[in-house]
């Protein structure tokens, strides 16, 4: 079923970025995409690998990554298989090693490399994003998630409350943020939610915090699913400056 959890989008927007790098990856018989986004500034210290949510693509959520470019981050956005100019079609099980395979290229340039480097998943990119967080925590210096769900079947009963037995039963999570995020005891951990989100139960989010160990921060603003960085631009900043 994991068709269900993936709307991608092939058609993009115009980018609204002044230095971008195009990036092409081989997987199997598809080909994933992302972007290097460069800020002005030439000492860059920190970089920001962010991985959407469900639907659209990279275009879609260039309203959540133009302030952190602005502020100073590089930062790579990228588009998994079926997405934006990707090929393929994504399943839970590709996604993740594709994400794998993006981030071991991305660790070869020095350009990164040479940066802390942040794993930033928002909404149905918070399972990937904290899946390789578990298995690469030595090499990054924080995770952050915005609006993520709790796992594959907990988003899947949200929207469908009266299969639930039927969902536990067939829509198993190969790996779920609520799990995986158990493991990541030292590593920085920033958490952004709204009450207000209509798409993901802010339970959700609140279920990750409490099973993540220290250090850890919630952040909690006021608005719809994925406009912390609309809402509350400075403070959310700020946050991830210091995380």
């Amino acid at each position: 079923m994991d068709d269900k959890f993936y709307q991608p989008k092939k058609e993009m927007k115009p980018l609204e970025f002044r230095n971008i790098e195009n990036i092409s990856l081989p997987v199997e018989k598809d080909t994933i995409t992302a972007i290097v986004l460069k800020p002005e500034s030439k000492n860059i210290k920190k970089t920001i690998i962010f991985f959407h949510g469900a639907g659209g693509n990279i275009s879609t959520y260039q309203f959540m990554t133009k302030p952190l470019v602005a502020d100073g981050f590089q930062v790579v956005m990228a588009d998994m298989r079926g997405y934006g100019k990707s090929t393929g079609k994504p399943t839970h099980v590709n996604v993740a090693a594709d994400a794998q395979k993006l981030f071991d290229y991305l660790l070869s340039r020095k350009d990164i490399s040479g940066t802390q480097i942040y794993l930033y998943g928002a909404s149905l990119g918070s399972q990937v994003a904290t899946h390789l967080a578990k298995d690469n925590q030595a090499k990054i210096s924080g995770l952050i998630l915005d609006g993520g769900m709790s796992s594959f079947t907990d988003i899947a009963i949200a929207f469908k409350p009266d299969m639930k037995e039927m969902i536990e039963k067939f829509v198993i999570s190969p790996y779920s943020a609520k799990e995986d995020i158990k493991s990541l005891k030292g590593l920085p951990k920033l958490f952004i939610y709204s009450k207000g989100d209509s798409t993901v139960p802010f339970a959700q989010g609140q279920t990750i915090y409490d099973n993540a160990p220290e250090p850890k921060q919630f952040l909690e603003f006021s608005g719809e699913h994925l406009e912390g960085m609309i809402k509350d631009q400075v403070r959310i900043l700020k946050a991830i400056e210091q995380l």
